[in-house]
Formats: C-alpha cells, sequence, structure tokens
C-alpha cells in the first residue's frame, strides 16, 4: 500500500534476508522493496530504491553495516536505519549510534515487534532492545574517564543553555532513570519531568532520550 513504510533489508545471509522479508511482508504498515547482502550493496540500492528504512545487519564482508550506515546518513536524509543483529557488544551498540542509527535491536525479536519498531524509527522515534539500553548505559558510564572532575552547576547551566532543574533532569535521563524514577527523585510531578525533558530536547537540538543520555556522557555531565 502507498502509505507503507518501505523497507530494505541487509545482511550477508540468504536464509535470515528471505525470513525477514517473508515476516515483515506479512505485517500491516511496512513494505519490504528490497534486499542487499552487505553495506556497499545498501548503498546502491538506496540510491535506486529510496526506502524509508533500512534494517542493517551489523557484521558483513565487503562494507560492514555500521560503515554503510554513516555514509547512507551523510548522503541520505530521509532514509533511516535500524541495526538488526546477533551482536549486543558494547562498542558495536556505541558505533552505530554514533554513525546514526536510529536504533539497535536483536534479531530474537518478534515480527510484530519488529515491524513497529521499523514504523516508530520512521516516525523519528529511536528504537533500542530492552538489554541493548542497560549495555548503552553501563558502556558509556565506562567511558567516562575517572578522574573527570564533575562540572561545575553554573559553568554547565552556560555551556549548554539548561536551568539548573533541567541539568538535574539531564544527568539522571544519562544513568537510565525512567520519568517516574526521576519524578521520584526530585519529588516533582511525572508530568513536569516529561515537560523538563521536552525542553532540554529542544534546547539540545536532541531528537530523544537516548541522544540526550549520548550527549551528557560525551559532555561529561555525570
Amino acid at each position: 500500500m502507498k502509505d507503507d513504510v518501505t523497507v530494505l533489508i541487509v545482511d550477508d545471509q540468504r536464509l535470515i534476508r528471505e525470513g525477514i522479508s517473508s515476516l515483515l511482508d506479512i505485517q500491516d504498515g511496512v513494505s519490504v522493496v528490497g534486499t542487499a547482502v552487505n553495506g556497499q550493496e545498501a548503498i546502491d540500492k538506496v540510491d535506486v530504491l529510496q526506502p524509508d528504512v533500512v534494517l542493517m545487519d551489523v557484521r558483513m564482508p565487503v562494507m560492514d553495516g555500521i560503515a554503510a550506515t554513516a555514509y547512507l546518513k551523510q548522503t541520505q536524509s530521509g532514509c533511516e536505519v535500524l541495526m538488526l543483529t546477533t551482536f549486543d557488544d558494547d562498542e558495536y551498540i556505541i558505533k552505530s549510534l554514533q554513525a546514526g542509527a536510529s536504533g539497535y535491536l536483536l534479531k530474537d525479536i518478534p515480527a510484530s515487534d519488529l515491524a513497529q519498531a521499523i514504523k516508530l524509527v520512521h516516525a523519528g522515534i529511536y528504537q533500542l532492545d530492552t538489554t541493548v539500553a542497560g549495555k548503552l548505559v553501563g558502556a558509556l558510564s565506562k567511558q567516562k574517564k575517572e578522574t573527570a572532575p564533575l562540572p561545575q552547576t553554573a559553568d554547565s547551566l552556560a555551556k549548554h543553555d539548561l536551568t539548573e532543574r533541567e541539568l538535574e533532569v539531564l544527568r539522571l535521563i544519562a544513568t537510565g532513570a525512567t520519568n517516574r524514577e526521576i519524578a521520584d527523585k526530585l519529588v516533582v510531578s511525572e508530568g513536569t519531568v516529561k515537560n523538563h525533558v521536552s525542553s532540554i530536547l529542544s534546547r539540545l537540538g536532541l531528537r530523544d532520550r537516548t541522544q540526550a543520555a549520548l550527549y551528557a556522557h560525551q559532555h561529561q555531565l555525570i
């Protein structure tokens, strides 16, 4: 159907490509327009097929998924990339997101959930496997220098254009805390936290909580 989210499946294993394609074709709202066996072929086919979402494996011959993602995000502004892999290694997760992937899922995901994730990614909402989300926070924490001093609040507020409460919320987001947990911690309503999160994303030019967490770690705000 014309309103379906169009998908290109990229995986070096034929059985996986065909299996995912068959499963997605019976899901509402998504339509598989092609497949590719590696990152280079994916780049070539995106130019021709112009899919809404590229479902990308990480490890492939010729060109891996991370390199292909980085190239596509630089050259195809209208195309989102969603990583789908068996690997939940910290390095792959971080490099994929840094390359511009809009999500990172594992291949044991049910077909209906995968179809929903594809539609959400197309709508601009990051998708992370729950296991991956936990590993991401842990990996970023390990990357932070142990000796790095916590930035002074006044300096942080001026540099990042945040209010003191927004800085508190951002730091809690970076620890993996949910809105409810942040609300309990700061003794405010969950609605107030949601408003702070929206303001933080707007002020910093970020799309979602995942980018906010990455931003906080990259700028050593925690």
